[in-house]
């Protein structure tokens, strides 16, 4: 028993200890295995991913490539130049293609070849259309430095040139995938030299030249074969932003770009140290030719074409220069060529020397829609893309601000009447002692609005600029896409402009002619706009981008009563000399002037002005003029102030005889009395001594001179006329009041409303 028991308690202890010392063993590996599992799990759910975003990224890739276009041959070959329509859809030209030169594979200077393949695409003989190295590269670089350095080869840029837009805000995920699988297929049917031949005959080069042979001749009058290294890195640079190092324009950019190219050259080992400095050191106008010639139709159309490239890339992103679009403008050829003609040549207008400049808008009143534009006269052949003074702001409009700025406003927030009585006397600029003179340094006394208008006033419409206020002034301009930063009284007669971080601010022939369209057309203004549409290489078709919505800028009674007072402008007032027999038309004439310490400069006893300008319509169009020299200080004489007026009547009277003549239509809220209109329920009848006796222009058939009279309790009161010995009497003792009967007002200035400014600055008249 003693054996058995100790025998039992000896198992029992070995037992004990060995599960005591098992016990540590077995806890050391469970917990390695632990941290393994979720280190395996991991590792497999990372890669089940990336599997799985790898597979998703190639699905997504197939299913946008699968809709890439066709590779179509004639679309590689063929500039990615944009073609301009006219407004009845016929074709106006082929931008930049004419004049194409092409070189074959085999003509590929081997120096050029070097250029491009070093600063483009280094390594264009290693990939098969895309290049990941390449790609990887580039991103690590924008990351780094947070630049924007491309990853596309030559292939994929000649992909987008000929079937893509190349506008930033097209580079989609989808056109990427696209472009990069296009790519790859035209590496596997071209060689790389067909390749290389493709991109050199389609590039854009600056200046309306496609393709880099035709670039050589235009420039230098050589063949690519015949430029010297330096001028051959100028040409394989310039596809990269054209515009930019332009050598005609931007000579310094042009020679940063061009010496760029000559150090890639040289890293590739293209070149030799002492070929890189000698070339370097190369003149950047070194055998450049006079600036390339646009063919003879160019010129008609060069104003009118800038406006048009800026308004796409302004509202679409799209650059018409690699693009390859279909431009379809609201140019009315014809008239866009008597225009040309009327400013260029002696056979509608004298004009007193070939440096005198015009400026001139025709717009459609209805839609906004520029007809025809011309910024400048006389313009040398090898201009291209030139200044176009009718956008530009910088000088003065003069009185044609006037139904703008002060009778509009007067008719719109005051509900003023033409017939109310307004005192043409001595006055002041509110808070100075600065006086404000008439034209002819004289004062009417007691007149109407209508008066005042027509004959041009200062001192009239200064006072209504002041009892409406600059606010609502402010708010009434923009509403016809007017726009001053510090308005103030002297904008009552004068576009005065100013500039504010870089930006200016006043009033071109664009925006005069579209605002007062807004008068012929019952008050609805019309952003202006060159384009109708463009139809993209895919056949895409963008009208969205161009449409513009009419917005209700005044109202209908507003531009009526502004409308009946400016036609007697023309057929009595300032402007007869616009007169068009028979045709239904309104308009303003408007001067500038010099202060006393630029007449003393001028030294001229002859009246003198730097600008003169006029601005009617009709039922149908708007038409702006602007007429002075690009030195403000080269006057305007009294011997050709007509010159505005004349452009605008040869015009007017051309694109009228295709129009149907009719007649504005007053509305339902206006009744006319006398020669007066008045808005219903304002109007208190004065006694028969006290109406107006100025003359109208409006047919005495017109059955709206017998609408029935309305009274109402809050009628206007309308002070009485006074006789012109009592306009003397309510004057200061020291005024000068003209006399003249009111039948006579009406005659037209000799001097186009001259000496109607402040003698301390200059303001505007006319």
């Amino acid at each position: 028993m003693a054996k058995e028991s100790q025998s039992r308690v000896s198992r029992h202890d070995s037992k004990k200890t060995a599960a005591t010392n098992k016990s540590p063993k077995q806890k050391k590996p469970k917990g390695k295995r632990t941290i393994g599992s979720i280190l395996l799990r991991t590792f497999m759910g990372l890669f089940f991913l990336g599997c799985l975003g790898l597979l998703s990224g190639m699905g997504l890739f197939w299913w946008y490539a699968k809709d890439a276009p066709a590779l179509d041959e004639k679309q590689l070959d063929s500039a990615a130049s944009s073609r301009f329509y006219a407004a009845n859809g016929d074709l106006i030209l082929d931008f930049g293609s004419e004049t194409r030169e092409k070189i074959t594979a085999k003509e590929i200077p081997q120096q050029l070849e070097d250029a491009i393949v070093s600063v483009e695409d280094r390594r264009f003989y290693q990939h098969i259309g895309v290049d990941p190295i390449r790609i990887v590269g580039s991103a690590l670089s924008n990351v780094t430095t947070g630049g924007m350095q491309g990853g596309s080869t030559l292939t994929q840029q000649l992909i987008k040139l000929s079937f893509f837009s190349t506008s930033a805000e097209d580079q989609t995920l989808r056109r990427k995938a696209q472009e990069a699988w296009m790519a790859v297929r035209l590496e596997q049917t071209k060689s790389k030299q067909e390749i290389l031949t493709y991109y050199i005959n389609k590039v854009y080069m600056s200046n309306g030249v496609y393709g880099m042979q035709t670039a050589a001749m235009k420039f230098y009058g050589k063949t690519l074969d015949q430029l010297d290294l330096a001028q051959t890195a100028l040409i394989a640079g310039l596809p990269n932003a054209p515009s930019a190092y332009d050598p005609y324009v931007h000579e310094d950019k042009a020679k940063q770009r061009r010496d760029l190219v000559l150090l890639t050259m040289y890293e590739n080992e293209k070149i030799t140290k002492d070929e890189y400095e000698a070339a370097k050191a190369e003149d950047i106008s070194e055998g450049l030719q006079k600036n390339p010639q646009r063919n003879n139709e160019w010129k008609y159309y060069d104003n009118y074409f800038k406006e048009v490239i800026d308004e796409v890339k302004e509202k679409t992103g799209k650059d018409v220069y690699t693009d390859g679009l279909d431009i379809y403008t609201n140019l009315d050829v014809n008239t866009q060529k008597r225009l040309y003609d009327i400013v260029n040549s002696d056979d509608y207008v004298n004009f007193p020397d070939d440096k005198m400049q015009v400026a001139a808008t025709l717009v459609d009143v209805n839609s906004g829609k520029v007809v025809a534009q011309i910024g400048a006269r006389h313009v040398a052949d090898d201009v291209v893309l030139g200044n176009n003074l009718a956008v530009n702001v910088t000088r003065d409009f003069g009185s044609t601000v006037k139904p703008l700025t002060d009778y509009g406003p007067a008719f719109q927030f005051l509900q003023n009447s033409t017939g109310r009585m307004i005192l043409d006397e001595p006055y002041n600029y509110v808070g100075t002692n600065t006086p404000i003179y008439n034209w002819d340094r004289q004062y009417m006394g007691n007149i109407t609005l209508r008066t005042a208008l027509a004959q041009s006033r200062n001192v009239p419409a200064a006072k209504l600029f002041e009892e409406v206020g600059a606010d609502k002034i402010s708010s009434f301009l923009n509403g016809l896409g007017i726009e001053y930063k510090n308005i103030e009284q002297s904008n009552a007669i004068s576009s005065n402009t100013s500039e504010i971080d870089g930006t200016k601010y006043g009033i071109s022939s664009l925006k005069m002619a579209a605002a007062y369209a807004a008068f012929s057309n019952g008050g609805t203004y019309y952003e202006p706009r060159y384009v109708n549409k463009i139809v993209s290489q895919d056949g895409t078709v963008d009208e969205d981008s161009f449409k513009v919505e009419g917005e209700k800028a005044m109202d209908d009674t507003t531009a009526y009563m502004v409308t009946d007072i400016l036609k007697d402008v023309i057929s009595v007032g300032t402007g007869t000399n616009a007169q068009i027999d028979g045709l239904y038309q309104a308009g303003k004439t408007g001067t500038s002037n010099y202060d006393d310490n630029q007449l003393a400069k001028l030294d001229t006893s002859n009246g003198a002005y730097p600008d003169i300008t006029f601005a009617g319509y009709t039922p149908s169009y708007s038409l702006a003029v602007w007429t002075g020299y690009n030195d403000k200080m080269t006057p305007i004489t009294d011997s050709s102030t007509h010159v505005a007026s004349d452009v605008y009547r040869e015009l007017m009277q051309f694109v009228s005889a295709s129009v149907e003549n009719r007649d504005w239509k007053m509305p339902s809220d206006l009744t006319r009395i006398g020669n007066e209109l008045y808005i219903k329920g304002t109007y208190q009848q004065p006694s028969s001594s006290t109406r107006s006796t100025y003359s109208t222009s409006i047919p005495e058939s017109t059955s709206e001179s017998t609408e029935t009279i309305e009274s109402s309790s809050t009628e206007e009161s309308i002070p009485p006329v006074e006789s012109s010995s009592e306009s003397v009497q309510s004057s200061s003792s020291t005024a000068e009041v003209d006399t003249t009967p009111s039948s006579t007002e009406s005659s037209p200035p000799s001097s186009s409303e001259a000496n109607n400014t402040n003698t301390e600055s200059t303001t505007s008249g006319g």
